[in-house]
């Protein structure tokens, strides 16, 4: 739909996004650790290990026992960190580098991680809830960016955005416009999603971020907010 570019909103808080950055390097190491250096079969091995597979979440499955690697649960942690391509990468993190710096600012860092963390957790749920029967990994850092995306439409929903609608119209346009249109897209992509839920985008991840972040979003934000842009 777009991808953000740049944003004016200065930190106000903090001197530096020392967790967006943090982020955003682990998950770049790692995508080459297990993504770019592999073979496809061999990279298909880690997704399943380290991946949230909603049938094995849900108990209705159960992985090789070669690949189960992992305790229970442990899958909801780290399928944020993997990703299946350069441009799944390069999407996810741009849309943290840009709205991830403000949301760190007006958390602190230690209650940003938190939050981050939560949110990426209660997208996979709500993944593995609405399709309980998938066999396909759920991986990547969407889930928990569209929470830091809904906690940014809730504190700065008048900051300015430079986005690429298309990825090829710049425009520079309010963050409620951009934000609130990419949640209404993530809806409308449910209703015209095919009916076979193992393949494609997991929409309802997006959607359980968004909404989780934005209630986390108010209950993290400290009561006095940094000064009025």
């Amino acid at each position: 739909m777009f991808l953000p570019v740049t944003d004016h909103n200065p930190l106000r808080v903090i001197r530096f996004q020392y967790v967006t950055g943090t982020l955003i390097a682990l998950n770049a190491a790692l995508f080459v650790a297990t993504g770019a250096t592999m073979v496809p079969g061999a990279f298909q091995a880690v997704t399943l290990s380290y991946g949230a597979v909603p049938a094995v979440v849900a108990g209705r499955a159960a992985l090789d026992p070669s690949l189960a690697v992992l305790p229970d649960g442990a899958s909801l942690l780290t399928y944020m960190f993997l990703h299946g391509g350069w441009l799944h990468l390069l999407t996810n993190m741009a849309f943290l580098w840009v709205f991830g710096d403000n949301v760190e600012d007006r958390l602190g860092h230690v209650r940003f991680l938190a939050f981050y963390l939560a949110c990426g957790v209660a997208a996979a749920i709500a993944q593995v809830a609405m399709t309980p029967d998938s066999t396909a990994p759920l991986i990547g850092a969407s889930g928990a960016v569209s929470g830091v995306m809904a906690a940014y439409l809730l504190y700065y929903p008048g900051a300015r955005v430079w986005v690429l609608v298309f990825m090829r119209l710049p425009l520079r346009v309010p963050a409620s416009w951009a934000l609130g249109g990419w949640i209404v897209f993530q809806f409308a992509s449910v209703l015209l999603a095919p009916g076979d839920e193992t393949v494609g985008v997991a929409w309802w991840a997006h959607i359980g971020g968004f909404f989780v972040g934005l209630a986390l979003a108010f209950l993290f934000a400290p009561r006095t907010p940094p000064a009025a842009q």
